[in-house]
């Protein structure tokens, strides 16, 4: 297909590196195409244009978040400090066999006696 990049045995060496800073100049079409080599994606043009406008807003979610985060912050998995709100896991006593019978609308041999669903062959 000509309209297609079709991804090639050898991978050619990546444009520069994203570095600090607007991540969308340095994601252009070219570095779109040659990750999508690297994974073995073939894309349109039309593709990779969209792509790399797409993947250079994510880029900026992440390189913004970065630049807020600094090191006298502690990290956290949750913004608000959790707490254990279940009870102690205590055994207690179950039901005996004739307790939990005992509310069967049948009973056979200690048992619930269920109807039949399935056919036997």
């Amino acid at each position: 297909m000509a309209d297609t990049l079709e991804p090639g045995p050898a991978a050619q060496p990546a444009p520069g590196p994203v570095t600090a800073g607007r991540a969308s100049e340095h994601l252009d079409r070219d570095r779109v195409a040659h990750l999508a080599g690297l994974a073995r994606i073939a894309l349109t043009p039309a593709e990779l244009d969209r792509l790399a406008g797409e993947l250079s807003v994510v880029l900026d979610a992440v390189a913004l978040v970065q630049e807020v985060a600094t090191d006298d912050l502690p990290a956290t998995s949750h913004p608000v400090p959790l707490r254990n709100v279940v009870r102690a896991d205590v055994p207690v006593p179950g039901l005996t066999a004739a307790e939990a019978l005992s509310g069967a609308p049948a009973e056979q041999d200690g048992r619930f006696r269920v109807p039949r669903i399935l056919e036997e062959d």
